[in-house]
């Protein structure tokens, strides 16, 4: 709910008292309810607040506790806070007006730098013991708020956004090569897999998950959450699986949907936002509240093309779920004036790095924008849904079977995929064969459309990148991963969902808007991976937990949807056309640009621009070459601005 900042001296001298509030006019661009500094001998703690919960109105960060001698500054929303409430004994007179910040406190209170551990919600907070001369911090398990730091010979300096660091004296804004280097080589929407480095070499960044404790000038870091797969959960029926299911996702998002402001959701025509919607609008209708969505589609005039199974225009599934819901009041938004290429410098503006979500960039700052006009609070989303609340591939579930041997078990699972999507059974198990077996397809002799890598050949092998990260995933071994392989790496890793929290951040204190997303709440997660796989998948049926629980919640359109899904920015380039001269100018002056040369395969992209042609192809939004060169343009704004 806020901006942080502070300095540490590590020598423990006296701080220039002129610092702290020079570091917080930096500040000064984001709305805030509130701002103050709180300073010591050697520390400085400041806030820049914005009271989105009822705890949160007129709540006093920095705060300090003459009695714990301890101070705090936090940028945060703790969901578990009954639980807290209770192990904390706090009085029940305070219960609800005891604001996230004390909470923290009192954690850390009793138990040290374990406290992160018990927290669920969006945090980054440090905390100033001044009995032990220590300072002492940590960011969410997945990094929904970010924490940035400077480090010098003679002072530790934070802050929740980066250019306030930039400001400091003799803090330079030279690139890390080891961060560029991977934001260029990584091909997905991952920035880099160092968690702790920035695309400036002089700020670090402290990892989801971690905590930080600075005592002098000894600075240690520690991963106090991995999210390892916990005991299997052995529940007696469908239905009880079904209920713990609703259990444990309508209090996460019950929790989600505390704020003295009016909330809202991002609604699409799928199960996961749909799910989200339908829970968030039942909890506001007891509360005498109706729940504000705001979802987007393509703009007008926009003839469509072939997407297969894809749909660009959810209007029909969301209306659906609209009306059968209830208790919303609803924004259909389409942004006409608005593009992927109008909106770059505006999201270099806000993300302060460059960013690989460009097809999709103009709706998500437009939902913000006009969510900030209804004075919404807390934006729901359901952003991870497919990697926990609807998890279940229906044919790696088959292929999982196969290679346990459980071959009455696929039969079954197998005859009933194809019999309830009409498929044809012998391209049904050519597919389950490859990935049953995906190694094996490595042996067959095939035709691959070869793709250029964005980042300079010669800038990959100086900064050894590919090498790197050839060591990060591991040794290339006799076969491939599975996508069971994929998901568990997807909540081991750190780094996989960082980028969502730096968005996230950075979007809320620009526009006063916390994203909150229940399918990423830790406690659904847990339960998630506890779930067996044979919940998921039944009857060749995908995502099935999901949708039976969502039975009488959702419309049978939507929660049984499966041939039909969606997928935003199908009109990127359609709406492009106004600007598309200055779109193809601009890439040719970015592969004839030396200072872009020295980063990115200027000659590789000069071929991906012939192939794309002079034509703006509506098409083409999801070509490999058209990825390429507005990823490589993002970079190339991002480095003229420095110059």
């Amino acid at each position: 709910m806020s901006a942080i900042a502070g300095i540490y001296h590590l020598q423990q001298h006296n701080l220039d008292p002129e610092q702290g509030p020079d570091l917080m006019k930096q500040l000064n661009r984001y709305p805030a309810d509130d701002a103050r500094g709180w300073q010591s001998k050697s520390v400085f703690l400041g806030c820049r607040s914005q009271w989105i919960t009822p705890q949160s109105i007129n709540e006093q960060l920095p705060y300090y506790d003459p009695e714990r001698k301890l101070a705090i500054t936090a940028d945060a929303i703790i969901d578990n806070r009954s639980e807290l409430l209770n192990t904390l004994r706090v009085p029940a007179p305070d219960r609800e007006s005891i604001p996230d910040s004390l909470l923290i406190l009192l954690a850390y209170e009793k138990w040290g730098e374990q406290a992160p551990v018990y927290l669920v919600g969006d945090f980054a907070f440090m905390i100033w013991d001044e009995r032990q001369h220590k300072l002492f911090g940590a960011r969410d398990f997945s990094g929904n708020r970010t924490l940035y730091f400077h480090r010098s010979q003679s002072s530790f300096t934070f802050c929740t956004v980066i250019h306030p660091l930039l400001s400091l004296a003799g803090v330079g804004n030279e690139l890390s090569e080891q961060w560029v280097s991977e934001f260029l080589a990584i091909p997905n929407r991952v920035d880099a897999t160092d968690c702790f480095s920035t695309v400036y070499r002089s700020i670090e960044q402290l990892p989801p998950s971690h905590s930080i404790s600075i005592t002098g000038g000894n600075i240690t870091f520690s991963r106090y959450c991995t999210l390892l797969a916990p005991p299997e959960l052995r529940l007696s029926s469908n239905g009880e699986y079904e209920e713990a299911f609703r259990e444990v996702f309508g209090r996460a998002v019950k929790d989600r949907l505390r704020t003295h402001l009016a909330a809202g959701a991002n609604l699409s025509g799928g199960l996961d936002s749909g799910s989200v919607v339908s829970f968030a609008a039942e909890e506001l209708r007891h509360r005498g509240r109706p729940l504000y969505t705001f979802s987007s589609y393509p703009v007008d005039g926009f003839a469509g093309f072939n997407l297969g199974k894809r749909v660009a225009d959810e209007r029909p599934y969301i209306q659906e779920t609209i009306d059968y819901v209830g208790n919303i009041q609803p924004s259909l938004l389409n942004f006409p004036e608005r593009s992927p290429y109008s909106e770059i410098d505006e999201w270099l503006d806000i993300m302060e790095m460059p960013y690989k979500f460009i097809e999709n960039s103009y709706w998500l700052k437009g939902i913000y924008e006009q969510a900030q006009q209804k004075d919404i609070g807390v934006l729901l989303s359901g952003q991870r849904g497919n990697w926990s609340i609807s998890w279940g591939p229906a044919l790696d579930y088959q292929a999982k079977l196969i290679r346990e041997f459980r071959w009455l078990t696929f039969y079954r699972e197998n005859k009933g995929y194809t019999q309830s999507m009409e498929a044809n059974r012998r391209k049904v198990l050519q597919i389950v064969g490859k990935k049953a077996f995906p190694s094996l397809g490595r042996l067959l002799p095939r035709q691959q459309e070869t793709v250029p890598e964005l980042i300079d050949p010669g800038f990959a092998k100086r900064t050894e990148v590919h090498e790197r990260l050839r060591e990060f995933n591991g040794p290339v071994g006799a076969s491939s991963p599975t996508v069971y392989d994929i998901r568990r790496k997807h909540f081991e890793q750190p780094h996989i969902w960082n980028v969502n929290g730096t968005v996230a951040t950075k979007l809320s204190l620009k526009y006063r808007i916390w994203d909150r997303d229940p399918t990423n709440d830790l406690r659904v997660i847990r339960f998630c991976l506890s779930v067996p796989e044979e919940q998921y998948v039944q009857n060749g049926v995908d995502r099935s937990l999901i949708r039976r629980a969502m039975a009488g919640r959702l419309p049978d359109n939507v929660r049984l949807n499966r041939k039909r899904r969606g997928v935003q920015g199908a009109d990127g380039i359609h709406r492009m056309i106004p600007q598309w001269g200055a779109f193809l100018s601009e890439l040719r002056e970015m592969t004839q640009d030396a200072r872009a040369a020295a980063y990115l395969n200027s000659a590789g992209l000069a071929g991906c621009l012939d192939r794309l042609g002079s034509e703006p192809a509506p098409s083409l939004i999801f070509n490999a070459d058209f990825r390429l060169l507005t990823r490589g343009l993002v970079f190339y704004r991002f480095l003229k601005r420095l110059s």
